[in-house]
């Protein structure tokens, strides 16, 4: 964790004075749910206890002077000049900026300090947490009164039109909407939500980087979402009030689209058995019956490994390694696939045994580094005093 005073002596021998205000939008897990936001399904994500820190304070001029501590680096602009840049990390500030004025609030030039101790690349949405963060900062330093959910999506539409990436919700809206020792039950269809506790115990989150990231990624995501749209478009012949795999079930996948084309049958039935997964997840979770939603979590890997097919050699080394330990619960890949974390629910005071004990033979079979990143859940986007 970065302290306050930390951040405000760096915005003060930046700038000259004291920010009027510093905010914090942490990253996120998910516990399961992968690749159903884009099938209007559900996710249960949380953030952690780490985030991006932004030191922000209003200018009497129209210019907008940002400065970036992982690259040491200042950027500058009027606020009528903004636009997108091929610096690269202003546009996650900037794209915020810019949906602020579309949405016709006003806003005066201002400073900003941005920090973080989210690990970047491990599939942490460590963007996500700047556009929160200077979203949150914003709409408290201006008195702006816009709620959660809509600093949420235009972190979002921020991420889509400056940064180029077509994100889903999920990031952002466990990045601002997050409560500590709470999954939120995210509806992807309609962004309707609950808090579903998350008491673990005995127990605590461990993830595993691979320290790799594929190229395949893009290419493989959609090609994913096209064998989707497929699986409804072929149910939707003969269901007209099908509109995604949402309203899908098994036995219309059986009947229709298994005779006609293998491949989308498989991934569709992959997501609409997510889904299930994810509910039997949460009732679990309900319960307080971790080992039933740690299974969950090892069924769900092996859905993404041999249905989905996004998972990789070192993301399927390392669950199942995972597995061989009594101490770990459920273990599962994370993210869109390819490389990045592991997600493991181990017996409090075993991580680091269980890093020690998977280390040696990670880097023998790949020429890789493990790093083992320790989290606690946290609250979404709030106020650092």
């Amino acid at each position: 964790m970065i302290e306050r005073d930390q951040i405000s002596a760096k915005y003060e021998e930046l700038y000259g004075v004291e920010p009027a205000l510093v905010s914090k939008s942490p990253g996120r897990i998910n516990i399961i749910g992968e690749h159903t936001d884009y099938n209007e399904g559900f996710v249960l994500p949380t953030a952690i206890d780490k985030a991006v820190y932004v030191a922000l304070g209003k200018r009497n001029d129209t210019e907008i002077h940002l400065f970036a501590e992982d690259f040491n680096e200042s950027f500058q602009v009027d606020l009528k000049d903004v636009s997108p840049t091929d610096k690269g990390w202003p546009n996650y500030i900037l794209g915020v900026v810019n949906q602020l004025k579309e949405r016709g609030y006003k806003i005066s030039g201002f400073n900003l300090y941005i920090d973080g101790d989210i690990p970047v690349g491990a599939g942490l949405s460590s963007s996500a947490a700047v556009e929160c963060a200077t979203g949150y900062g914003l709409n408290e330093l201006f008195d702006l009164n816009i709620d959660r959910v809509s600093i949420a999506k235009i972190g979002q539409l921020a991420e889509h039109t400056y940064a180029g990436v077509k994100c889903g919700i999920m990031d952002q809206f466990a990045s601002v909407l997050s409560k500590e020792n709470h999954v939120v039950r995210l509806d992807c269809r309609d962004l309707s939500y609950s808090y579903v506790p998350l008491e673990l115990g005995d127990y605590e989150i461990v993830l595993l980087n691979t320290n790799v990231k594929h190229s395949l990624a893009s290419s493989a995501y959609n090609d994913r979402r096209h064998s989707c749209e497929k699986a409804v478009a072929l149910v939707k012949e003969i269901y007209p009030e099908v509109n995604s795999l949402r309203d899908v079930t098994i036995e219309m996948l059986d009947e229709i689209v298994q005779p006609i084309d293998n491949d989308s049958y498989v991934k569709g039935k992959f997501v609409v058995e997510e889904n299930e997964r994810l509910a039997k997840a949460c009732e679990a979770m309900d319960r307080g019956d971790i080992q039933e939603m740690g299974r969950q979590m090892f069924r769900a890997h092996e859905g993404l490994s041999k249905e989905y097919e996004v998972s990789c050699e070192e993301l399927d080394f390392l669950v199942e390694n995972a597995k061989k330990f009594p101490e770990v619960l459920g273990a599962r890949m994370m993210g869109g696939g390819f490389g990045g974390c592991t997600i493991n629910i181990v017996k409090k005071g075993f991580g680091q045994q269980l890093v020690d004990s998977i280390s040696p033979a990670y880097k023998k079979e790949f020429n890789l580094e493990l790093t083992p990143i320790f989290v606690k859940t946290d609250n979404g986007s709030e106020l650092v005093y």
